[in-house]
């Protein structure tokens, strides 16, 4: 399994704007084979900062996922909503337990 953990940055006052082009996103990435989670969430202290968390099967599903359609929409609406600070980092996990 691989999860991918991490922020992005826009400006706070783009939010609205951002909210349904990243709910395309998530909804299609959902919908992809292989992976089993994918979401973003706002930080509740910092406007603006979104975290975002996708977990993946395996590094075939993860690179599908970097050649869809849907990945360079995504990317080509970061200039104008001002998505910047892309922090992600890929993890390589083995199976979850209870805490």
């Amino acid at each position: 399994m691989l999860l991918i953990l991490g922020t992005v940055r826009l400006p706070a006052q783009n939010l609205v704007a951002a909210r349904p082009v990243m709910r395309l996103m998530a909804e299609a990435s959902r919908a992809e084979e292989g992976c089993v989670e994918y979401g973003y969430a706002e930080d509740v202290f910092d406007p603006g900062l979104i975290h975002v968390k996708e977990l993946w099967t395996d590094q075939s599903a993860l690179d599908r996922h970097f050649a869809s359609r849907h990945i360079k929409e995504w990317r080509a609406a970061w200039p104008s909503l001002g998505i910047r600070d892309r922090n992600l980092r890929v993890y390589d996990v083995g199976e979850s337990r209870p805490t």
